[in-house]
C-alpha cells in the first residue's frame, strides 16, 4: 500500500509552524495533531476549516485529491 504525503505536515513546514504551535492555537491536545500528521486519524471538516484559517491557506491545500483533473483539449 502506497503511503500518502500528509498535506497538513507539508503546509506546517511551508509556513514555518510546528504541530505544537497548531495545537496551542487550536487549543487542542498535541497528541491529536500528531495523529493527524502521521495519518493515523484525520480532523473533521469543521476542524480542517479551522486549520486552514489559522494557517491562511485554502482548505483544498490540506487535502489529497482523489481524482485526477482532466484538462480540456483545445
Amino acid at each position: 500500500m502506497e503511503e500518502r504525503t500528509n498535506k497538513l505536515k507539508v503546509v506546517l513546514v511551508e509556513r514555518n509552524k510546528t504541530s505544537k504551535w497548531l495545537a496551542e492555537t487550536l487549543k487542542m491536545n498535541p497528541a491529536t495533531i500528531s495523529r493527524w500528521c502521521s495519518n493515523k486519524t484525520q480532523p473533521s471538516l469543521d476542524t480542517l476549516s479551522d486549520i486552514a484559517n489559522v494557517l491562511d491557506v485554502d482548505i483544498r491545500d490540506l487535502l489529497v485529491p482523489t481524482k485526477k483533473v482532466k484538462t480540456e483539449e483545445k
